[in-house]
């Protein structure tokens, strides 16, 4: 197994029980369009054209910038004349989720069939929604590992966990089958830089061309796995259609949404959408993904995204630059690190603070190997609680800029050449027990900008966390004069206290 492999391989082993054969047999068999009806789309025509004065290659354009993230879904949304393929971990019942909610239901009512799968567990609270979009003739809704109790999910988790367990953190939206959004933000305001509590600096990349089709057929893959059942064997819509779409266009007048409606005018997108000149790098892009079997825990080596992206990462690592919010390398990935580190690969790590991370278990399974990872020469810098540095207005530049105050991307470059964006974190849950999926890009200039990141940026944002003489850790924030902290930095000795205490226990396998 090459080195890149082996720090993907974090061993974790389950099995979950699958849907019933009843449930899968009452579902429609509707996959993607053939070519006949799809190429009929002004969108699909366009970008056809585009691809082919390209050499048959997919055009590529980062959404690091939280408002042009949300304003390219809402006109990718609007684009589309034949088909959406929608698929997520988690919508929020917020007001960028009932924006773009309520612009899925536009594009049914002229047309367009939609197809939206979320995962059961990030889609919490939104059951109504959801029942009143199925119940549009050109809407199918299903959920992913669905939860049998509405209310008490937590609940499955005692009576079925392996099942519950396993959940699909994939994230994308295709229009027409040749144009995608594929990456680390789910739909929420936290993700939009649409809320004063938590941002998140995140990273997604629109595409266009062949690489987007094949992220249509990957959802068909997902679309009818035994994990995905119809929201209306679930459960059953209790709420009006008037009721429901009453309180999500009610979205569109609340003064928080403002900029994200006026926005939408001037939006530079909007002009250039299908003429020949979109900012867009003409590259190879690779799908990556799992198998949906990952699902029910049924999963072979061969099924899994990371064995995927062995194969093509089958070449000497000489540099990589990393960015994960949830890292935790746990003992393989640790010892593979450190190998490449000996062999002279330049090694450098962006993760999350424990100030700043949301999920603080994952931090106990990442400080206990902190320390082997400097011992070897590698670079750890971990991303500030800073909201207020992000950019007024919801612009805010995401993994290549400095705003959020939590880091969510998830990308890494290899040797300065290719790039890696999607929904995969280097962790045990990511490898082992989640769905996941992003795109292998062949891009010298997007790898360019992660080494700008590391080299010229990321001081403002993140602590540099280095060894002393002694060998005890102690973090760098950058300023005039340097502050040197010889703790977690911003926090409080309980929940110091805490992470080191979860940190004792066998938890990294579910981390």
């Amino acid at each position: 197994m090459s080195s890149i492999g082996r720090v993907f391989s974090l061993l974790m082993t389950t099995v979950l029980v699958g849907c019933s054969t009843a449930q899968l047999q009452d579902r429609t068999a509707n996959v993607s369009l053939p070519y006949e009806e799809i190429s009929e789309s002004t969108l699909y025509q366009t970008v056809e054209r585009l691809s082919q004065e390209h050499n048959s290659l997919s055009g590529v354009y980062p959404l690091d910038a939280a408002l042009d993230a949300f304003l390219a879904r809402v006109l990718l949304i609007r684009a589309a004349e034949k088909t959406l393929d929608v698929q997520y971990y988690i919508w929020r019942k917020d007001n960028t989720g009932g924006m773009l909610m309520y612009e899925l239901l536009l594009a049914a009512e002229r047309g367009v069939r939609v197809r939206l799968l979320l995962d059961d567990l990030g889609s919490f609270g939104i059951d109504d929604w959801l029942g009143m979009m199925n119940e549009h003739p050109n809407i199918e809704v299903r959920l992913f590992n669905p939860f049998k109790s509405r209310r008490f999910r937590a609940f499955d988790f005692v009576t079925n966990f392996k099942r519950a367990n396993r959940r699909m953190h994939n994230k994308s939206l295709t229009a027409d089958q040749i144009m995608t959004i594929v990456g680390g933000r789910n739909v929420g305001d936290e993700y939009f830089a649409a809320t004063d509590g938590i941002l998140f600096s995140d990273l997604d990349v629109l595409s266009l061309g062949p690489v987007a089709g094949e992220v249509s057929q990957d959802f068909d893959r997902y679309w009818m796995s035994e994990s995905s059942l119809p929201v209306d064997n679930v459960f059953k819509a209790k709420k009006s259609k008037n009721d429901v779409l009453r309180h999500i266009s009610s979205t569109f007048s609340k003064p928080e949404a403002m900029l994200y409606v006026t926005a939408l005018q001037n939006v530079y997108f909007t002009n250039g959408f299908n003429s020949k000149d979109l900012p867009f790098e003409w590259v190879d892009v690779r799908l990556v993904s799992d198998d949906p079997i990952k699902g029910i825990g049924l999963d072979d080596d061969s099924d899994l995204m990371l064995y995927r992206l062995e194969e093509l990462l089958n070449i000497k690592i000489k540099k990589l630059d990393l960015v994960s919010p949830y890292f935790v390398p746990a003992k393989v990935g640790t010892e593979t690190f450190v190998d490449l580190a000996n062999n002279d690969a330049q090694i450098r790590v962006l993760t999350n603070a424990l100030e700043a991370t949301d999920v603080t278990a994952v931090h106990s399974g990442y400080m206990k190997r902190r320390k082997d990872l400097l011992e070897a020469g590698i670079e750890v810098y971990e991303m500030k609680n800073r909201p207020e540095l992000a950019d007024e207005g919801g612009s805010g530049t995401g993994v290549f800029g400095s705003s959020g105050s939590s880091l969510h991307a998830k990308t890494f470059s290899i040797n300065n050449e290719q790039v890696f964006v999607g929904s995969f974190n280097f962790d045990p849950r990511s490898a082992r027990l989640n769905t996941e999926m992003g795109f292998l890009i062949e891009s010298p200039a997007l790898a360019d900008a992660l080494d700008e990141v590391f080299t010229n940026r990321i001081t403002e944002a993140s602590y540099e966390v280095k060894l002393d003489e002694k060998g005890k850790l102690y973090w760098v924030e950058k300023g005039e004069p340097d502050i040197i902290y010889h703790k977690e930095p911003n926090t409080s000795i309980f929940k110091r206290s805490l992470v080191r205490f979860l940190s004792w226990l066998p938890l990294d396998r579910m981390l």
